[in-house]
């Protein structure tokens, strides 16, 4: 489920924001949404070292790059990205559950 939130942004950061949702076909909201993710994936782990992702930024970058020009590049882009949506919310559960066990919250 999506929630609605304003967000403001810099306007080189719009800017830069705009530019990748164009390179890769995807809404302005997608590349929001992706990027966080990503940073959460592989943010995460440095806290709490226990949880180690599978979809990491470099592999994100592999992935597209693999499949930029081939007929099937926008579908193995949206399975990329929905395994990296996937790989954040394991990462921020993972988080969650151990702030909450734990009597040192991070």
């Amino acid at each position: 489920m999506l929630k609605r939130h304003q967000v403001l942004l810099n306007d080189w950061l719009a800017d830069f924001i705009k530019h990748r949702a164009a390179l890769y076909d995807i809404s302005f909201s997608e590349c929001i949404r992706l990027a966080l993710c990503l940073y959460f994936s592989n943010m995460l782990p440095i806290q709490k070292p226990g949880f180690k992702p599978e979809m990491t930024i470099e592999k994100m970058a592999k992935l597209i790059a693999q499949h930029k020009n081939t007929p099937q590049a926008e579908e193995e882009r949206h399975k990329a990205i929905s395994k990296a949506y996937f790989e954040a919310r394991k990462a921020i559960e993972y988080y969650m559950k151990e702030v909450k066990s734990s009597p040192e919250k991070n």
